[in-house]
C-alpha cells in the first residue's frame, strides 16, 4: 500500500516523519513522494504561526482533492491546537497529535484492517503494488535528542502542544545507537535537535534508565557521538544564548568533529521588546555570548531568528533591532512577522502591530541579508575549505555539484570539475577556491 508525507516547520518534524516513514516501511508499506498517488497520504503538521497553521489547512485539502478516496491523516502541533475543533476540518480523516507520531504506524494498520475488514487483504492490496520506496542517498541525519520546552514565551503555542512544559531527554545510549545505524546508512553529517535543545538532561520526566550526572549532560552527548567511528561532522540545532560560556566553550570546541556553525535565538535586538516576549536574557548578554563562540572558533557561523512587529515594538524599539542586527552581522538569519496566537499572553497585549507595519519593517530587514550572508561567506574564499556533496543542481545553464561546508555556506562546482576531481555525492572533499563557487 502507498503512503505519502509532507512535513511543516522544525527539524524536529522533519526527523519525526523519519523515524514514521522508517515504521511504515518496516511494516511493508512503499513510501512515494507526495505529488504522486497513493492510498493514505499524512501531513505532519505545524502551528508556530498562523500562516503555518493556514499551509497546514491548504496542505490537507490539497491531498484531499488530488485523491479525494485517499485516507487523510494530520498529525502533529496544529492537531494539538486545533484541540476539539479539528474535527470541523472536512478534509482529515484521522487526526493524531505529537505523542501518537511514534506508534502511528500501528494505529494506521488498525485503522487500515477496520476499512479492509481483515489484516490479509490489507497485506493483499499491498503485495499488488509496485514497491518504490528504497531508500534515497543521504548524507546527513537529523536526530531528536530532546522533546518539550518550558520557557513559556510569550508569543509562543510550542510549550503547549509539546508536552504542556515537560522536558524529555533520549538516553544517551539511544541516541549513540541511532547514530552508529545513520552512518552504516552511509550519512556523513549528524544533527542533533530539539525543541529546546540546549535543556538536553534536564527533565522534568526521566527516561528509564537516564540518570543525570554531571550538569552538562548536552556535552557529555556531543562527546559520545564524537567518538562515533564513521561521523565525520557534527551540528546542533538551535541553542539558547545563555548556555553559551566560556567553561561550557571550552570544552565543547575540543570535540573536533564540530561544526562551527552556531543558531542563536536572537527573536528581538532591543530589551523593551525582549523582556515583553518573556525571553531571558538581554542585548547585553546576547552580545557577549556571540563574543564568547567568535573567540573560541575560528570564524564561526552564527545564525538566529528575529521577530518583527511584537506587539507594543515601536519604530523606535524596530530601530534598535536594526541597528543591533548590523552590529552582530549574522552568517544568516530567518526574519519572522509577528503572529498572533490564540491563547498566548502575547495575543492580549496592548498596541497590536498593524499588518502593514510588520511587512514594512519584515523587507527592510530582508534587503540586507544578502550582503550580511556575502560578507560573511567572503571571508572564506581564500581558503581550502571542506565540502560535504549532496546533490545536482543548476545554474546560469550549467550543472553544478552541490554541498555544505562545516559553516554551513553552499558551495558548488562545476560538473567538468567533478568528472576531472573525482568528486562524489555523499563524500566529503577538501576543494580549493578555484574550483567552487558560493551558490
Amino acid at each position: 500500500m502507498r503512503i505519502a508525507f509532507l512535513t511543516l516547520g522544525c527539524k524536529v518534524n522533519y526527523y519525526e516523519t523519519e523515524k514514521m516513514i522508517e515504521a511504515f516501511r518496516a511494516r511493508g508499506f512503499s513510501v512515494v513522494d507526495f505529488d504522486e498517488e497513493a492510498e493514505i497520504y499524512v501531513i505532519n503538521t505545524c502551528t508556530v504561526t498562523n500562516i503555518a497553521d493556514r499551509k497546514s489547512r491548504q496542505m490537507l485539502h490539497r491531498a484531499r482533492k488530488k485523491s479525494p478516496h485517499a485516507l487523510i491523516v494530520a498529525v502533529g502541533c496544529y492537531v494539538e491546537s486545533a484541540g476539539d475543533t479539528i474535527g470541523e476540518e472536512k478534509a482529515i480523516d484521522l487526526a493524531f497529535g505529537n505523542r501518537d507520531k511514534a506508534g502511528l504506524a500501528e494505529l494506521l494498520e488498525e485503522e487500515l484492517e477496520k476499512r479492509y475488514r481483515s489484516r490479509e487483504k490489507t497485506r493483499e492490496s499491498r503485495k499488488s503494488l509496485p514497491e518504490s520506496d528504497t531508500h534515497h542517498r543521504r548524507t546527513r541525519a537529523f536526530i531528536k535528542v530532546q522533546d518539550g520546552c518550558n520557557q513559556f514565551c510569550s508569543y509562543c503555542l510550542i510549550p503547549y502542544v509539546r508536552g504542556r512544559g515537560e522536558l524529555i531527554s533520549t538516553p544517551p545510549e539511544e541516541v549513540e545507537q541511532e547514530v552508529k545505524r545513520y552512518v552504516a546508512e552511509g550519512c556523513r553529517e549528524i544533527v542533533l535537535t530539539g525543541i529546546h535543545l540546549s535543556s538536553y538532561g534536564v527533565s522534568t520526566r526521566r527516561a528509564d534508565g537516564f540518570v543525570i550526572e554531571g550538569g552538562k549532560p548536552l556535552l557529555d552527548l556531543i562527546y559520545r557521538v564524537n567518538a562515533v567511528p564513521g561521523v565525520e561532522r557534527i551540528r546542533l540545532g538551535s541553542l539558547e544564548p545563555r548556555i553559551i560560556t566560556e567553561p561550557w566553550l571550552d570544552e565543547l570546541k575540543t570535540n573536533e568533529k564540530l561544526c562551527p556553525h552556531f543558531h542563536l535565538s536572537l527573536q528581538s535586538g532591543c530589551d523593551e521588546t525582549l523582556a515583553r516576549m518573556n525571553r531571558h536574557y538581554t542585548t547585553e548578554e546576547f552580545r557577549d555570548r556571540v563574543g564568547l563562540l567568535r573567540k573560541a572558533f575560528r570564524n564561526p557561523a552564527v545564525t538566529t531568528d528575529v521577530i518583527v512587529g511584537f506587539p507594543g515594538e515601536t519604530e523606535e524599539e524596530f530601530a534598535k533591532t536594526r541597528d543591533f542586527l548590523e552590529e552582530i552581522r549574522f552568517a544568516d538569519l530567518h526574519i519572522f512577522q509577528y503572529s498572533m496566537r490564540d491563547g498566548t499572553r502575547a495575543a492580549a497585549m496592548p498596541d497590536q502591530v498593524s499588518p502593514a507595519v510588520k511587512k514594512r519593517r519584515s523587507e527592510e530587514l530582508l534587503e540586507r541579508i544578502p550582503e550580511w550572508k556575502d560578507g560573511f561567506a567572503q571571508q572564506q574564499e581564500e581558503e581550502e575549505v571542506r565540502i560535504l556533496f549532496e546533490e545536482y543542481l543548476e545554474k546560469d545553464g550549467k550543472q553544478f555539484l552541490t554541498g555544505y561546508n562545516e559553516r554551513y555556506v553552499r558551495y558548488g562546482v562545476e560538473a567538468d570539475t567533478v568528472q576531472k576531481t573525482g568528486y562524489e555525492p555523499g563524500k566529503i572533499y577538501p576543494v580549493s577556491a578555484d574550483d567552487r563557487i558560493i551558490f
